[in-house]
């Protein structure tokens, strides 16, 4: 393998990344990913204290969450207020937290979240700036804005055992809201967009 001297790539000049233009800014960055995410499960919550269940597409309704979800029952007080109609779950996740609680595997379902999104760090897909949301598009239709962690609630412990609140901690995902509506199916591809 050849490698290409340092004066190259720090001009920008190095084969590979010829075609990429040098980003310096900090708001470019945060918008750069190395490749697309995927849904790779979707769980909805019929109501408070039901089991969720997995489904292989939903309805995602705009400002207001996905149909057959206990969150899309809400109605927000002001338009966008309701910043949880959708919640997103890292899978690459799923394994750490269940060593945490010294379980072989986990089943997303009893974490309760809408999308399970393999592929795309979703921790970095946090917004930096308050006045710079970050959007989501998944699949063809569906446009999702982030508003913001998915912290555990204290049921985690009941559900996961001892430890299991501590366990998800940092690690329970994303909220957001539903700016364009449309269906979402297992398998689309999960984008930041500008």
């Amino acid at each position: 393998m050849q490698v290409a001297p340092a004066s190259r790539v720090a001009r920008g000049r190095c084969p590979r990344h010829a075609m990429i233009p040098p980003m310096t800014d900090l708001r470019q960055l945060s918008r750069q990913f190395p490749h697309d995410g995927r849904v790779e499960a979707i769980c909805l919550r019929p109501a408070r204290n039901i089991r969720a269940v997995t489904v292989g597409s939903v309805l995602a309704l705009a400002a207001q969450g996905l149909e057959g979800d206990r969150s899309a029952d809400r109605v927000a007080t002001a338009p966008n207020r309701h910043k949880r109609q959708v919640t997103l779950l890292q899978s690459e996740h799923l394994p750490l937290i269940a060593s945490w609680i010294g379980l072989e595997r986990i089943d997303p379902v009893v974490l309760r979240r809408n999308l399970v999104i393999t592929g795309l760090n979703l921790v970095a897909v946090r917004p930096l700036f308050a006045d710079t949301p970050i959007r989501l598009a998944v699949g063809a239709e569906v446009v999702l804005v982030v508003t913001g962690p998915c912290e555990p609630c204290s049921k985690m412990e009941e559900t996961l055992g001892p430890g299991g609140y501590n366990a998800l901690r940092g690690h329970g995902g994303l909220t957001a809201r539903i700016d364009v509506g449309g269906r979402i199916a297992v398998g689309d591809v999960v984008r930041v967009i500008a």
